[in-house]
C-alpha cells in the first residue's frame, strides 16, 4: 500500500512538472518561433520580388541592346 501510494505520488509529481514545463516554456516558445517564421517568410517574399524586378530590368536592358544592334545591322 505504501509503495503504491509512493508510485502514485511520484507519477503525479512527474506529470505535473511535465505539464508546467509545456505550459510555461514550450507554449510561449512555440509562439515566438511562429512569429519568427512569419517574419522570415515575409523577408523571403520581399527578396523574391526584388530578384524578379532585377531580372526584368536586366532582360529589358539586354532587349534594348539587341534592338540597337539590330538597327545598326
Amino acid at each position: 500500500m505504501l509503495i503504491t501510494r509512493g508510485f502514485s505520488l511520484t507519477n503525479f509529481v512527474i506529470a505535473s512538472s511535465a505539464l508546467c514545463f509545456q505550459v510555461f516554456v514550450l507554449y510561449p516558445w512555440h509562439h515566438k518561433l511562429e512569429d519568427d517564421f512569419k517574419a522570415l517568410k515575409s523577408e523571403h517574399l520581399q527578396l523574391l520580388e526584388e530578384n524578379e524586378k532585377s531580372r526584368v530590368k536586366e532582360l529589358k536592358t539586354i532587349q534594348e541592346h539587341l534592338r540597337l544592334l539590330h538597327q545598326k545591322a
